[in-house]
């Protein structure tokens, strides 16, 4: 069988990842995995790619990094390679979105706050006259970030009778993508006042660092609901934490943070923030596992394959990412 594109990865494949993988690829494409990647490697699979490994390869056409975003140390190094085009996986769309929408019903309903008192034996929450939650029917929510994972929020939260507002980078000017309102990131300050809720699915960039401050977060509604899917630093920490202590914004749910634990021994005992989100009850706190599900390592490789066969083909291969603008 003549090779037609050489695959490395730079880890073992388990014998489970083997057996899933190999079925759906192309003939032709040959695979090898862990060490340094052979002269003859055109594709490399590596989230920390080193400049040897790239060196090492003259063929080397692409490099993908086998989850969604782009670590910034490969960022950096892959503009001194600029032969070799940079992909990602968006194999984890699914489980994320549909965290984000846990989040956002947990937050507007105020789950945790009910949950622990009824863990308690007491059923005084459920008597009080103003319930502490939010109808999401017939509101709207904007959504920041309207790629694989946002357009997966637009259509459930549609279902829920929401109005969907979103924001695309690559916009010049307001258009519809069926009923849901995309708008450039410039429109931001016009959209807030309009927004019931909002639901963050953007990376962390120069550009998007801090995008949410005190200024952003005074525009919401005070019913407003924020749920963070996509980095912590898009929302800025002590603007976000006095929002809600204060009760400027109503509930958020956050899956992504500010500190993270640097190594295996901290995790036992490490703040995701310096600022103690932990002791607010209009907050749901979720460790960073959004793309966290059974099966997922599947649905990586299953993305993985079309990928690697469309570029066998002589097709342009999904998801390539900007170097420049981080994603």
């Amino acid at each position: 069988m003549t090779t037609t594109l050489h695959v490395h990865f730079d880890r073992p494949l388990t014998d489970d990842e083997a057996a899933w993988l190999k079925p759906k690829l192309a003939d032709g494409i040959a695979i090898t995995a862990g060490g340094d990647p052979p002269a003859t490697t055109q594709v490399l699979i590596s989230g920390s790619p080193k400049r040897e490994q790239l060196a090492a390869a003259p063929g080397l056409r692409a490099l993908v990094i086998p989850w969604a975003g782009l670590p910034e140390e490969a960022g950096d190094l892959m503009r001194d390679f600029p032969g070799v085009a940079v992909h990602n996986l968006h194999h984890n769309a699914a489980p994320v979105a549909e965290l984000a929408m846990a989040l956002l019903l947990a937050a507007a309903k105020f789950v945790l706050r009910y949950d622990n008192a009824l863990r308690g034996n007491d059923w005084r929450i459920r008597y009080e006259p103003a319930a502490p939650t939010v109808i999401l029917d017939g509101r709207t929510v904007l959504i920041l970030g309207y790629g694989a994972i946002g357009r997966r929020v637009a259509v459930a939260c549609r279902a829920l009778g929401m109005t969907t507002l979103a924001t695309r980078r690559r916009l010049d000017a307001p258009q519809m993508d069926g009923d849901t309102e995309v708008h450039p990131a410039a429109a931001l300050p016009d959209l807030l006042p309009r927004s019931d809720a909002v639901i963050v699915c953007l990376p962390h960039t120069p550009e998007t660092d801090g995008l949410l401050g005190a200024a952003e977060l005074a525009l919401l509604p005070a019913h407003a609901v924020l749920v963070n899917i996509g980095r912590g630093p898009v929302v800025d920490e002590k603007a976000l934490y006095e929002a809600l202590r204060d009760g400027r914004l109503w509930a958020a749910g956050l899956d992504v943070w500010y500190r993270y634990p640097p190594d295996e021994a901290s995790r036992a005992d490490w703040p995701p923030s310096a600022w103690p989100f932990r002791e607010l009850d209009n907050v749901i706190m979720s460790p960073h596992r959004g793309g966290d599900a059974a099966g997922i390592a599947r649905l990586r490789l299953t993305d993985l394959a079309g990928m690697l066969n469309a570029a066998a083909a002589g097709e342009a291969m999904a998801n390539r990412v900007d170097l420049d603008a981080g994603y």
